[in-house]
């Protein structure tokens, strides 16, 4: 990750875990609907953990993780369990994990290495599993007003990288939009795969 992005996060884990989010739970059900029972799933990017304390409750289970260890230990202190201090490129699992949910954090990654990070998740996953993502759209990467690096794609661009990474199949794309930490509302892409068998 770029590293004014992720000194960002460390400066205002606490004000990031103060936040409450409920447009993501049809997006987090859907996805959690492709695993079975008692699924293990990495969740990258987890920020104050709420999505993990979700899936939790309904019995998966999770191995959350975070870029940023000041965030990490908010979230572990919400959920009672220790989250991984996890940057992108570090992840060096084979087939250890039946879903990935990386909600609003791929984002941040360069965008000339992304098919590499998404190449590092698809061997993390089983044959089979299930990967979601979402991504601020644009055209061409940039900073927002807090200084934080975005790879800022098109939907055109995102399906060549998860091309060029390889390996994924039941690609879908869908657009929306969320209000982000620095209160302005963003459009995005929700993306869902599936690792090929």
């Amino acid at each position: 990750m770029d590293d004014d992005t992720l000194q960002f996060y460390r400066r205002n884990a606490e004000a990031y875990a103060q936040r409450q989010f409920t447009s993501r739970t049809a997006r987090l059900t859907r996805f959690l609907a492709l695993l079975p029972p008692g699924a293990a799933i990495l969740e990258l990017g987890c920020g104050a953990g709420g999505d993990s304390a979700q899936m939790l409750a309904r019995g998966y289970d999770v191995t959350p993780s975070d870029g940023s260890p000041e965030m990490a230990e908010v979230a572990a202190h919400r959920l009672g369990r220790p989250v991984k201090t996890l940057l992108f490129h570090d992840i060096d699992e084979v087939e250890a994990y039946d879903g990935v949910w990386a909600n609003a954090c791929l984002l941040h990654v360069p965008r000339d290495q992304l098919a590499d990070v998404l190449a590092l998740i698809r061997r993390a996953l089983r044959p089979g599993g299930a990967f979601y993502a979402s991504y601020k759209s644009g055209d061409g990467d940039g900073r927002d007003t807090l200084n934080r690096y975005y790879n800022y794609p098109t939907e055109d661009w995102l399906r060549a990288t998860y091309a060029r990474a390889g390996g994924w199949t039941d690609l879908s794309i869908e657009s929306g939009e969320v209000r982000g930490f620095d209160d302005a509302m963003a459009e995005m892409l929700f993306v869902l795969a599936r690792k090929a068998p």
